[in-house]
């Protein structure tokens, strides 16, 4: 430990004094701070872009009313009070991040609908597509990558290389296309080309409509986050410490568990979590395509139909989970990386 001692004179001449160091807990604390920090200021800005982008799309009351607009003056001056577009637009902009900030997402313009009401149900069939994709890519990428590993310059390993290239190279909407017209139209016909669900069911009533939307993003993500984790586990495993563990006569699978996994654990929560920082976003084009009654097929009608209240809060949604996704991430990354816990309080 490093010591420091006071001038000659002073009283405490020739004391050694430690320098004091933060606890670990008031370092953590300090961290999360400066990320909450940060993470709010990033969905301040995301809600000014948010904000200018839906105002710069001209005027909605217009573009809602269509031909009713200059016949309806009623009409027009009740949409304009329920939009706030009567007011300057830095007060209407306080004035939404307000009620945002309070939880009040406004009112739909096109059926005058509460918004919170009306993206309640998507946004459960969402996450629930979401969470199933996130259950099944996360071992099938990392079964992959561990088969890969251990099978380093094999027919087996060049093989599942090409079809993982192949896969990564094809955008998402043209596998759901694929998949559709090999399993819902000319060759088996097994599945249902779309989602279909009565009204008062959630998606996880009908297992057999969500299999397409599935396998399309399982196919989406699980090959480029199995590339990404087979070069990591490659370095691993190639490593001084994983050397010297052979050395000492452990078995290969010994060391692929408990040395080479540990080692890549840091670098797989973070490929993970931006990949599902990308299925946040990337899910919105396949819940189209399908039919899916999530939040892409909700935001796509409003856009549509220059709902921006539902836009809004859709986009603020999206957001603020992306934030979050990260901030957990790094966290787990702090988490599991000794050198880093330590640095905190050094």
């Amino acid at each position: 430990m490093s010591t420091a001692y006071a001038p000659a004179g002073t009283p405490t001449a020739g004391r050694p004094t430690a320098r004091r160091r933060p606890s670990a807990t008031r370092a953590w604390l300090q961290w999360l701070l400066r990320r909450l920090g940060l993470a709010v200021l990033t969905l301040l800005a995301v809600s000014l872009l948010v904000f200018l982008a839906t105002s710069a799309l001209g005027d909605p009351v217009r573009a809602i009313l269509g031909r009713d607009y200059a016949v309806s003056p009623e009409r027009v001056e009740q949409l304009r009070q329920t939009l706030h577009l009567d007011q300057h637009p830095v007060q209407r902009y306080l004035t939404w991040l307000v009620d945002l900030l309070t939880g009040h997402l406004g009112v739909s313009a096109v059926n005058g609908l509460p918004v919170a009401e009306l993206i309640g149900g998507p946004v459960l069939n969402s996450a629930f597509l979401v969470l199933i994709v996130a259950v099944l890519m996360i071992p099938l990428a990392l079964g992959l990558a561990l088969i890969q590993a251990r099978t380093r310059g094999s027919w087996l390993d060049n093989t599942i290389s090409g079809i993982n290239l192949a896969l990564a190279g094809v955008p998402e909407f043209v596998t759901g296309i694929l998949l559709v017209a090999l399993f819902s139209t000319s060759v088996f016909r097994l599945l249902p080309a779309v989602t279909v669900i009565p009204p008062g069911q959630m998606a996880w009533n009908r297992p057999s409509s969500m299999i397409l939307p599935v396998a399309t993003l399982v196919l989406a993500i699980v090959p480029y986050l199995a590339r990404i984790l087979r070069a990591n586990l490659g370095e691993a495993m190639d490593s001084d410490y994983a050397e010297l563990a052979r050395l000492k006569g452990i078995p290969e699978n010994r060391v692929v568990l408990r040395h080479v996994l540990p080692n890549t654990l840091v670098p797989t929560i973070q490929v993970t979590a931006l990949q599902l920082a990308w299925l946040l976003g990337g899910v919105v084009l396949v819940e189209y395509l399908f039919n899916y009654p999530g939040i892409g097929a909700l935001l796509v009608d409003s856009v549509r139909n220059s709902d921006f209240p539902v836009v809004q809060a859709l986009t603020m949604l999206i957001a603020a989970a992306y934030v979050v996704v990260n901030l957990i991430a790094d966290a787990l990354s702090i988490l599991f990386t000794p050198r880093a816990r330590t640095g905190m309080v050094a």
